[in-house]
């Protein structure tokens, strides 16, 4: 709770208010990569469950930690921007692919109005009246941002291991991921070249190198916890660990392999 409603929400204030040219496309770029792999996972694999496990990442408690680990702290202002397209995505796909019955456009809004990210991006909103900017550098603003960083890839692999093992993990299971993780990556791929002719993107290498990482992010871990409670059923706890444990292991080789040849 602390980590959803009060470190990552600072992140997401803090970015935007000191707001970096790109951002808002990042955010178009990301919900439109969400809804367009759920849309084909969808239509391929006839699960919506499935689908939404493909297309709602896990920004938050893995893919933070990792940006920062990889390309360090100038790789946040792109992965804040990132996580909010994607969870605003997550928080109206959600609803409508995992809820028994269908769900009104007037619930749908208010459920999403109310999330974290969007009250966030409000707060930011009401922010961004006033220039700010004299303010970003100084030591007490940068000491709470830099901890708060911190906070949020500690509390993030802490929460992410202590619920890996409770899960079991078959071989088919992992076999099965590393596919859909392949898949998802040429999407990816695809997708970032057109953002990169079509969205006024600024052509950075790192930006882009980030992007692509997006793509190999495994589910949210929260879908579980939605699906539980909307449909009584934990299936998707065995696409979530063996996604997760995955997805280690290729953004542990995207690392070295970026690393080695753009040396960020």
């Amino acid at each position: 709770m602390i980590l959803a409603k009060v470190l990552i929400p600072f992140v997401i204030i803090y970015n935007m208010v000191f707001y970096q040219q790109g951002s808002i496309w990042l955010i178009v770029f990301s919900f439109s990569c969400s809804l367009l792999m759920y849309l084909i996972f969808k239509y391929f694999y006839k699960n919506k469950l499935k689908a939404l496990c493909l297309s709602y990442l896990n920004m938050a408690w893995l893919g933070f930690p990792f940006a920062l680990a990889i390309f360090g702290s100038k790789a946040s202002s792109v992965m804040v921007a990132l996580y909010i397209g994607g969870s605003i995505f997550g928080n109206i796909c959600a609803v409508t692919a995992l809820s028994p019955n269908p769900q009104s456009l007037q619930e749908i809004i208010k459920k999403v109005s109310l999330s974290p990210p969007v009250v966030a991006l409000g707060i930011a909103a009401v922010l961004s009246l006033w220039d700010f900017s004299t303010y970003q550098n100084h030591v007490i603003v940068q000491s709470v941002y830099q901890w708060d960083k911190w906070l949020m890839t500690f509390t993030g692999m802490c929460i992410l291991g202590m619920w890996l093992s409770h899960v079991k993990i078959k071989r088919a299971d992992l076999i099965q991921s590393v596919s859909t993780t392949i898949q998802k990556l040429c999407l990816g791929t695809v997708f970032c070249i057109i953002a990169f002719y079509l969205f006024p993107i600024p052509k950075d290498l790192m930006t882009f190198a980030v992007m692509l990482m997006f793509f190999l992010l495994p589910p949210a871990a929260n879908i579980v916890a939605l699906e539980t409670h909307y449909r009584g059923t934990g299936d998707s706890a065995r696409y979530i660990a063996s996604g997760t444990v995955v997805s280690i292991l290729f953004i542990g080789l995207y690392g070295i392999v970026v690393n080695a040849i753009f040396k960020f």
